[in-house]
Formats: structure tokens, C-alpha cells, sequence
């Protein structure tokens, strides 16, 4: 970029820094400022439309809420652990990574963390254009083809529009989107809190252990673990004498707020209707909206869209920081604009073309949840495992300390992965029939029993809906990390 351009663009307030080590006088950013973007990305009304998933492996409702909890805080929990590295070494989470798989063998995990970041975020584009014309529907505004392609162009605009914008202005965004969004959610809750019947949620039956497990995985998956991969990219701009304990908190009370409250809340409601529950399966937003009185669907979904677009703003900007440290030599703007390009047509074939997108979606994205797993237990153990910061100069060499391939991390994210595929199973084996391949371990483990039923495959037992391969890769990764590369560090911190 040259001078002037980079000059202009600094003066539209468009950030013009990419993958490279903020400079100290830029670092200036507190840790309770990182309440705002994890609060903001996470206030969503999705979360309420959560509960219908989670609900959906047949558990209870004390059964879900323990799930919620525990699931929603130890996920955001693992990304304040990894938003350390960001105030470490003040660069993106992927370059920061390259501690770990070194500076060339990082772009193994950066495939993974740039397929999952564009997922979960044309997932959201997905969802506010189909909230949209759901919304418009109710009104009588029509809700057809010329609706979705209204509000899939709005949509995609503002996501890339903020995402090349930058840092700066993302984090004042999100700030007022908090407001927005918070206040409108709150009205949501009580317009339909009516529509909460406590007799039903108490009846629901029960479920298995291995129901519970499925149900905490996929409520870890959708939430903290779908963030892990971005987690330093905002507490890059952090002082590097702020207190690791406090990024950690913020970081985890940011991120854990909203969504504890909202799929709680979810639960209540989605328990209390079962025509609802089936609803938010085909679509989790419009299907909020329709036990809403007819004044507050506008309000509703100007306030769901801006959530999704803020979600939706973190990943694509992270995912544009992604590709810069995959070699991709271009302006960071420029990164960003490439992915929302991909986002929008993404959105496009799924709104207009494909039949069904949240069976495939969540079979896609258990599917990336393992290696992401595995990537995100080596990187917690690297940090257990430093004690001083990153040496800047090392993370773009690769005759540098940290080398070019770290093959200890590379085997143990491959077999960790592996393993973990083995351990989970293709939920929606009709709609994603590409990934039955999934569970191989399970029936010589005796877990479960693949049924090729005509009416529909499925597994039989209580075990192969829990994925445990998504918890296995995180813990067995952490582990073997932690003692095979204790010497490796050791070594790299002296500089030798």
C-alpha cells in the first residue's frame, strides 16, 4: 500500500495494519474493553433459538440448563486463555500460533480456522436473511425472492463494509450495537414471557449421560469453541503489562453473559411448545417472531439482524487476518473484502438453492470442531508452558526460534484429530450423507451401531450422539502437548 494511500485510508478511520506486531504506542486498549465486542457478538437472539438444538437430544430441562452453563462459560473461559497470546504478542491469533506449529507449519491449523470462520459467519448472514423475509411475511410485505435479495445485499454490505473498516471502528460499533441489541432483546423477553408453560418444560423426560455430553459438545462448539480461533485478534491492541487474569475475565464475562441468560431463557420457551422447538430447526430467528405482536416484528428485526451482522463482523474481519498469515499477500482491507465476497455468495446458494442449511451446517461444523479442538488444546498448553512474551521478530522467519515446521504439533493435531473423527458421528446422515464416514471407532469400541435403515440412517446407543471426539482431541492434544514439547519451549525461550 503506498503512503498515500495508506494515509488516506488511516484518515477515513479504516485500520491499516494487518498481521504485523502493533506498535507499543498503539497498545492502549484495557481488558474491560474487551467486554464490548464478545458481548455485542454474543447478545444475539439466536441464542434463544439455541435452546431448540439443544433440547433436541431429548434431555430436560435442568439437564439442558446444566449444560448451558457449564458449556457457555468453560468455552469462553478457553478463549480468554488463548486472548493471553494477544497481549503477548500483540499480533493475530494465527501468526501468534506459529509458536506452537512453526512459522510455516501454522498454515495447517490456518486452513482449518479460515474454512471455520467463513462458516460460522455466512451461517449468520444466512440466518438474518432469512429472518428477514420470515418477518416480512408476518407483515404482509411479501417475504419471496425479491425480499431475500434485498436483505441479503443490506446484510453482506454492512458485515464487509465494518470488517474492512477495522479495529477502531468495530470496537465502537459494538459498543452501540450492545445497547441496541440488549434493549431490544429484553423487550423480546418480556413480550413473550407469557408464552413460557412451566408445566411443560418440567415434563420433559429425562435423557441419558451420553445425551448430556452430546448436548454440552455442541453447546461448547457453538459457542466459546466457535470463537477460540480469533480469540488473541482483539486483545492485540492490549498493553503488554495488563494483568493476563483480567483479559481472562473480561474476556469469559463478555462472552458467557448473554448466551447463559438468552439459551436459559430459550429453554423455557422452546419447552413449552413443541411446534416451536420443530420451527427453529428450518428457521431459528424468523420462528422467534412468530409468537410476537405484530408492533415489535420491525423493532425484532432490525435488532436481530444487527446482532448477526456484529457476530458476523468479528469472524470476517479475524478470517481476513487468517488469510494474510497464510501467505496471502494483499492490504488487510483488502483480505477482509475477498471473504465477504465469499460470505455473500455463500449466502446467495444456500438462501436461493440449496434445500436445507442447518442439518449440513451442523454436521459441517462438528466436522471442523475436531482439528479446531485439537489446534486449540496445543495452543492452551504452549501458553501454560511460556513464561515470557513472543519474540515479535521470530513469528516471520523461519530460521527464527520457532522454526519452520514444529512436527510435535503437527503429529499431535493429526492423530489427535483422527482419533476425535472416530469418536463423533454424522447427526444428519440423510442431509449431509458426504460425512458418514464419521464414527468408525465407535462400533469396535463397542459405543454404538451404525443402522442403515431405509426410512433414514442413524446410530444406535446412547454414546455416538455424545461426539466425544470433539472433547477427546482438546484434552489429548493439551496433554501430550504438555509433555512432549516442555523441552521444545524451554529451548525457545532461551533463544537456543
Amino acid at each position: 500500500m503506498s503512503t498515500d494511500t495508506r494515509a488516506e485510508t488511516q484518515r477515513l478511520g479504516v485500520e491499516t495494519t494487518g498481521i504485523e506486531i502493533i506498535d507499543e504506542a498503539a497498545r492502549t486498549a484495557r481488558p474491560k474493553d474487551l467486554f464490548w465486542p464478545w458481548f455485542a457478538a454474543n447478545v444475539s437472539v439466536f441464542g434463544i433459538s439455541y435452546a431448540g438444538f439443544v433440547l433436541g437430544f431429548q434431555i430436560s430441562f435442568w439437564q439442558a440448563v446444566l449444560v448451558t452453563v457449564v458449556g457457555v462459560v468453560v468455552s469462553f473461559l478457553l478463549c480468554g486463555l488463548i486472548a493471553i497470546a494477544g497481549k503477548r504478542g500483540s499480533a493475530p491469533t494465527m501468526i501468534l500460533s506459529r509458536s506452537a506449529f512453526g512459522v510455516t507449519g501454522q498454515k495447517v491449523p490456518g486452513v482449518i480456522s479460515w474454512l471455520t470462520s467463513i462458516g460460522w459467519e455466512t451461517f449468520l448472514a444466512i440466518l438474518a436473511t432469512l429472518a428477514t423475509a420470515t418477518i416480512f411475511k408476518q407483515l404482509g410485505w411479501g417475504g419471496g425472492t425479491g425480499t431475500k435479495v434485498v436483505a441479503c445485499v443490506v446484510v453482506a454490505t454492512l458485515i464487509v463494509a465494518a470488517s474492512v473498516a477495522g479495529y477502531h471502528i468495530i470496537m465502537k460499533m459494538q459498543s452501540y450495537l450492545t445497547w441496541i441489541t440488549g434493549i431490544a432483546t429484553i423487550v423480546y423477553i418480556a413480550l413473550t414471557i407469557d408464552d413460557v408453560d412451566l408445566s411443560a418444560v418440567n415434563a420433559l423426560p429425562s435423557g441419558s449421560t451420553g445425551a448430556v455430553i452430546g448436548a454440552l459438545v455442541l453447546v461448547m462448539t457453538g459457542f466459546g469453541l466457535g470463537w477460540i480461533n480469533i480469540a488473541a485478534d482483539w486483545s492485540r491492541y492490549q498493553r503488554r503489562d495488563a494483568s493476563g487474569a483480567s483479559i481472562v475475565a473480561w474476556n469469559t464475562f463478555g462472552g458467557a453473559l448473554a448466551p447463559t441468560v438468552l439459551v436459559i431463557y430459550g429453554l423455557l420457551l422452546a419447552g413449552s411448545d413443541q411446534k416451536l422447538r420443530d420451527g427453529i430447526q428450518a428457521d431459528p430467528i424468523g420462528t422467534l417472531a412468530t409468537i410476537l405482536p405484530t408492533w415489535f416484528l420491525l423493532p425484532f428485526l432490525v435488532a436481530a439482524i444487527l446482532a448477526l451482522v456484529s457476530g458476523a463482523v468479528l469472524g470476517i474481519y479475524s478470517s481476513g487476518l487468517t488469510l494474510l498469515s497464510l501467505g496471502v499477500r494483499i492490504p488487510r482491507p483488502r483480505a477482509a473484502f475477498i471473504d465477504g465476497v465469499i460470505l455473500t455468495v455463500g449466502t446467495i446458494w444456500v438462501v436461493f438453492f440449496a434445500e436445507s442449511f442447518i442439518n449440513p451446517f451442523q454436521s459441517f461444523l462438528i466436522t471442523l470442531g475436531v482439528p479446531l479442538a485439537a489446534w486449540a488444546g496445543i495452543m492452551i498448553s504452549d501458553l501454560v508452558l511460556r513464561k515470557r512474551d513472543y519474540d515479535d521478530d521470530a513469528l516471520f522467519d523461519v530460521r527464527g526460534r520457532y522454526g519452520s515446521w514444529d512436527w510435535t504439533s503437527i503429529g499431535t493435531m493429526v492423530v489427535a484429530t483422527v482419533l476425535g473423527w472416530g469418536l463423533v458421528v454424522n447427526s444428519f446422515a440423510g442431509d449431509a450423507s458426504w460425512n458418514n464416514w464419521q464414527g468408525y471407532l465407535l462400533e469396535p469400541l463397542g459405543l454404538g451401531k451404525f443402522v442403515d435403515d431405509p426410512a433414514g440412517p442413524y446410530w444406535e446407543g446412547n454414546w455416538p450422539y455424545a461426539n466425544l471426539g470433539v472433547l477427546l482431541a482438546l484434552v489429548l492434544s493439551f496433554l501430550v502437548t504438555l509433555v512432549l514439547r516442555r523441552r521444545t519451549v524451554r529451548r525457545q525461550e532461551a533463544g537456543t
